[in-house]
């Protein structure tokens, strides 16, 4: 059985997608840090008869991020897929003038270094399997920045150009790179970003290993 590993995971989509790959025959990985989510998560998972588990780790602590997706690898079976979304923290999102050097410094570590060290870990695993898929889920700051979450959008560009990169440097690998934009935020009101509604996309993009960015629904100028 392989392995579906979700960075980021919550309530919301995380828990969507984990069903959703569940249901194909994924075992799924939950990787969060917040460790009694965790396991209220895999007990729905496990309540539903599928196999999951929880690993806490901090995205912005790589060592621990690395840590904890060996042990999923170890527990749960080789990495198969692996979705990046953690939330950016409230803190990140000031105006572009009142934020300094240091207010960057989160967001990086979040947008940027923590997925080149969650792909640096599970790549040679993927390439073991002969096949991969790493999804990044982003607002619609990643593409359009805005003033006012200044600190996000400047990471999620990094996160952006870094995925797209990625996904032309690993094509030939057999190993696709996806990104979802989703405009609205997750369960906004709007149907097409509801969680399961997105989840099937996500299942999409991983199966159907198209372009590299796809929309859950268009920009709205």
């Amino acid at each position: 059985m392989n392995t579906l590993a979700i960075i980021g995971a919550g309530p919301g989509l995380g828990l969507a997608v984990a069903r959703r790959f569940a249901r194909e025959g994924f075992a799924v990985a939950l990787i969060a840090r917040d460790k009694s989510r965790l396991e209220a998560l895999v007990s729905f998972l496990r309540a539903d008869g599928y196999t999951a588990a929880g690993f806490a780790a901090d995205v912005r602590d790589r060592s621990s991020l690395a840590a904890a997706l060996e042990s999923a690898t170890a527990e749960l079976g080789p990495i198969e897929a692996l979705q990046y979304s953690p939330v950016p923290a409230k803190e990140f999102m000031r105006p572009m003038l009142d934020t300094t050097a240091e207010d960057l410094v989160g967001p990086i570590e979040m947008s940027i270094l923590g997925p080149v060290a969650a792909v640096q870990q599970v790549l040679p695993g993927m390439r073991s399997l002969g096949k991969g898929t790493i999804l990044f889920v982003n607002g619609s700051s990643a593409v359009r920045p805005r003033d006012g979450v200044a600190g996000t959008s400047i990471a999620f560009a990094g996160e952006s150009v870094y995925a797209q990169l990625l996904h032309g440097a690993l094509a030939a690998e057999n190993i696709h790179v996806g990104q979802l934009i989703i405009p609205l935020g997750i369960g906004s009101g709007d149907p097409a970003h509801e969680p399961e509604v997105l989840a099937d996309r996500l299942w999409d993009i991983h199966v159907q290993r198209g372009e590299f960015r796809s929309y859950a629904a268009p920009l709205i100028d």
